[in-house]
């Protein structure tokens, strides 16, 4: 009975942050709109602390925490994939390009004879 407890408590907690984070979102853009006639650079460098502080606040919530699992997942998954070399590369990009090139060519002419078929049918 108490864990189930522990859980509601934890749930309406996570309401608050997340309130939190709103808040924190909505004075960032106030106070940017606020500050407007001060210099760029400290406009950025606040927001991005302020974003910092909501990014903390919203990794505490139960989403937040899934959401970080998710992104140690995605890192782990993307150390697996087999990357091509740099001359796979270059020749895979060698091959959609020469293609392109002769599709767009094949199109072209295409459209040419269409055109040409029917200007010559209408007069």
């Amino acid at each position: 009975m108490s864990g189930k407890a522990d859980v509601e408590n934890v749930n309406g907690f996570d309401g608050l942050k997340w309130a939190v984070v709103v808040l924190v979102v909505v004075v960032g853009v106030g106070g940017n709109y606020y500050f407007s006639a001060e210099s760029l650079l400290y406009r950025v460098i606040g927001l991005v602390a302020l974003g910092v502080v909501a990014a903390v606040v919203a990794f505490q919530t139960d989403k937040g925490r899934v959401f970080w699992e998710l992104l140690k997942d995605a890192k782990a998954e993307v150390r697996k994939v087999v990357w091509p070399t740099r001359q796979e590369t270059v020749q895979t990009t060698l091959v959609v390009v020469a293609v392109v090139l002769i599709m767009g060519l094949v199109l072209w002419g295409l459209d040419s004879l269409l055109g040409w078929l029917v200007s010559s049918l209408i007069g």
